[in-house]
């Protein structure tokens, strides 16, 4: 993504964000086997927004790297996990798994928070991370191919990450870390407007409702009304699996994404 001035782009505007300007979406985890005979999505992390599964149906787990270690999480309907910056994540298919997926600060992963575990010389080169990253427009056969080439890639890195872990080393963890801090910095300023006009502006709403109850003057409740929001998108390439996609303030943004 080209950052243009911030004087030059329109900030962008989330008046109806759903509660606590969350992102929302809906999972199908992958079943394409790995090189390790796992079947599952694309290990990656995020640098600013700790993501949470809530599981709908099927069975299935999620593997973490952070620095207290490796983690084999499972996912069964009704369970429940989270997990905060920094730390990768892996969704592994056990069987018809399905995921609602909430998202914190709505709009930043669409702008880019979140890196694969590619190996080192992939994340060394911003130009080359973005070619194996980015997939072709569409759902059909030459998506999904280049989905499971990202996928095996990330696999491979994360794979290395995982065993050093094991072994009480978190250095090639960290490094990857710091990697992935340095593939994002660009974008920022970018994100910075979208935490303000969303996450921040919600909080902050919620403080001059607070200060008008305490004054006696809840004017601002004669504008409770309903939203509906239906999916964008049904079964696209996502990290994890094929992801359905709604459109929420917050997610679309006003001056071009990834």
């Amino acid at each position: 993504m080209v950052n243009e001035p911030a004087g030059n782009r329109p900030e962008p505007v989330l008046p109806h964000p759903l509660p606590g300007a969350v992102g929302l979406s809906h999972l199908s985890a992958y079943d394409w086997e790995a090189a390790d005979g796992v079947c599952g999505g694309s290990p990656h992390l995020h640098l600013v927004c700790t993501e949470a599964y809530v599981v709908t149906g099927g069975r299935g787990a999620v593997q973490t790297l952070s620095p207290d270690g490796y983690r084999d999480i499972p996912l069964e309907p009704g369970s429940v996990a989270w997990f905060t910056p920094g730390t990768v994540h892996r969704m592994v298919q056990g069987g018809d798994l399905r995921i609602t997926v909430l998202m914190q600060n709505s709009g930043l992963p669409e702008a880019g928070d979140a890196v694969f575990t590619f190996p080192p010389e992939v994340l060394a080169d911003p130009e080359r991370y973005a070619a194996a990253a980015t997939l072709p427009s569409g759902t059909g056969p030459e998506t999904e191919a280049a989905a499971r080439r990202r996928r095996d890639l990330a696999v491979e890195g994360h794979l290395v990450l995982r065993e050093a872990l094991l072994a009480g080393d978190d250095g090639p963890y960290r490094e990857f870390q710091r990697a992935a801090a340095r593939l994002v910095r660009d974008k920022v300023p970018v994100w910075r407007e979208l935490w303000r006009a969303g996450a921040l502006a919600t909080a902050e709403r919620t403080g001059a409702q607070l200060d008008a109850l305490a004054d006696g003057e809840p004017d601002y409740l004669d504008g409770a009304t309903a939203y509906e929001a239906a999916p964008t998108r049904l079964g696209g390439f996502g990290m994890c699996g094929r992801r359905d996609e709604y459109a929420l303030p917050g997610t679309t943004l006003p001056y071009g994404g990834e």
